[in-house]
């Protein structure tokens, strides 16, 4: 196991090991689910006095942390890796200049994303009248992160509701304890107000507590299972909820697609974090025509990775979070090949320098159908099920059946035909020829369909969702509502003047003035504060 409860009878601290030797690399102070809305309370009494100040002066925070990340670059990349068992250069890549890149541009871009937006009003509804969209806060935002994401996709969480004016409560995954203690070692670095942003460690009953907790909102990335739980405890307690509960990210090779290229992407997205990171590649529809070529290049891509200490540099593919993962992958793979399935590479392995670790060897399928839970359960692990299809009708219906749409990406030269399948395609986020580009990519929205989770984190779209849109207007004092009663038969012409006024027929244009001038000249006299004759 990467996280390692402490059975004493408080259960005071979590003990983190080393995924790949074993070996504890530090513990964490653990908080008892009874005391997270203390905690809550605590960090609600900090967040007036943040939300008092300029959207502006908030982005400054950013560029701070920013630079923090920046100035401990190196020691970051080592401990995550370590924690996380992944090479130290996937975390740089993938995570900390992610983090970064999202950072800047939150502190570059969020003040304008968040600042007033004007809302026009028609004439016909109101003489004067101005409106405008303001941002807010929702006071304290819960952020749930998943063992999967360690880092960027946490710690940009954290930023766009401190950004939006929140105080932030987080909650890490158990296997991402020390990640999250350096993601507040970041905000320190920042010098934010004391106690705006609090920890809380634990397993899933502490995000459920937090859930349950006075919070605002929560953001959660996570399991499915605990995913649940969490939107019913913030249904039931009328607070808004964003979730995203992974994928069963599908790839779609067509006929022109470059073969090595896109065999060589399906590799590596299928083992990003060994199988277990967010967006990795689970499900492939190939071109039945070139089906044995890309078949080839894939299991010639497995076989040239290294799997094993990823301390070791030439290290590719590092241990799972656990041996019950090993497990669970292993029967998902078994029981498709009890109903047909072919493994072509891969499977359960002990490395020489990591004899107590739980790794598995990148594996290869093929003869798999949907009927088979491998098609159709995240697996979380690095294993590619590849599927011939006969037309590219067949690989959009294929990769729309399933509960889990984060991603997928369409692999093709023809740049209007992978437009085309990227709107028929039911998932949160479609990339052409590439998939999981984070680290290119990091200022856009992340999120799911509809079947996969709820809302969207990062990007413009999740710095607007951790604030509450508000409504202003402003009318001129001495005015009265054009629509004011009170009602007689003078309002109806008037109303049904303006009515035809906005038809789209010219004729209803000349009938609305030639009945209804006089009765939208009294309406309007009305509300300047003169009258008219009848």
């Amino acid at each position: 196991m990467s996280t390692a409860v402490s059975e004493t009878a408080a259960q005071a601290s979590l003990e983190i090991r080393d995924p790949a030797r074993g070996e504890i690399l530090g513990s964490v102070r653990a908080t008892q689910p009874d005391r997270v809305p203390e905690l809550v309370r605590a960090v609600a009494k900090v967040q007036p006095l943040w939300a008092l100040l300029r959207v502006s002066d908030r982005a400054r925070y950013m560029d701070r942390m920013a630079q923090a990340v920046i100035d401990d670059f190196d020691e970051l990349a080592r401990s995550i890796a370590r924690e996380q068992g992944r090479p130290a250069a996937e975390v740089a890549a993938l995570e900390l200049l992610p983090a970064i890149d999202a950072l800047l541009w939150i502190a570059a871009e969020g003040a304008e994303v968040l600042g007033p937006r004007r809302v026009h009003t028609s004439h016909s509804l109101s003489i004067a009248k101005r409106a405008r969209i303001a941002y807010e806060p929702f006071g304290v935002v819960g952020v749930i992160g998943a063992g999967s994401a360690p880092f960027a996709q946490p710690l940009g969480q954290i930023a766009g509701a401190l950004l939006a004016g929140n105080a932030v409560a987080f909650k890490p995954a158990a296997r991402a304890a020390l990640a999250g203690e350096h993601i507040m070692r970041v905000l320190g670095r920042a010098d934010l107000p004391e106690g705006l942003v609090r920890v809380a460690h634990g397993g899933a009953d502490v995000g459920i507590a937090l859930a349950q907790a006075p919070v605002h909102k929560v953001l959660f990335t996570g399991s499915p299972a605990v995913g649940r739980v969490v939107a019913r405890a913030c249904v039931s307690g009328e607070k808004e909820v964003t979730l995203e509960l992974g994928g069963k990210d599908a790839m779609l090779v067509l006929a022109d697609a470059h073969l090595q290229r896109a065999a060589a992407c399906a590799m590596w997205a299928g083992c990003v974090g060994a199988g277990q990171a967010r967006g990795a590649v689970e499900r492939v529809y190939v071109a039945h025509e070139r089906f044995d070529r890309f078949l080839a290049e894939l299991v010639a891509a497995a076989g040239a990775l290294t799997v094993g200490d990823p301390a070791d540099p030439r290290t590719q593919l590092g241990p799972l979070a656990s041996a019950r993962r090993v497990e669970h992958v292993g029967a998902l793979v078994a029981e498709a090949v009890e109903q047909g399935a072919r493994v072509h590479c891969g499977g359960p392995v002990s490395p020489a320098d990591c004899p107590g670790g739980s790794f598995y060897a990148p594996a290869v399928l093929t003869g798999v159908t949907h009927e088979m839970r491998i098609m159709r359960e995240p697996i979380d692990g690095p294993v590619l099920a590849v599927l011939a299809v006969d037309s590219v009708h067949e690989a959009i219906a294929l990769a729309n059946d399933s509960e889990f749409a984060l991603g997928a990406s369409v692999w093709t030269a023809d740049r209007y035909q992978a437009l085309r399948i990227a709107r028929e395609l039911q998932a949160g986020m479609v990339w052409l020829n590439d998939h999981l580009p984070c680290p290119m990519v990091s200022r856009g929205p992340w999120g799911a369909a509809a079947r996969g989770g709820l809302g969207r984190t990062l990007g413009q779209a999740g710095l607007r969702a951790c604030a509450q849109e508000k409504l202003i207007t402003w009318d001129p004092p001495a005015t009265r509502g054009l629509w004011w009663g009170p009602y007689d038969e003078v309002t109806t012409r008037a109303a049904q003047a303006a009515a035809r006024l906005r038809s789209a027929r010219e004729p209803d244009h000349t009938r609305a003035w030639r009945e209804g001038a006089l009765a939208l000249a009294r309406v309007g006299a009305r509300a300047l504060g003169r009258g008219l004759p009848r």
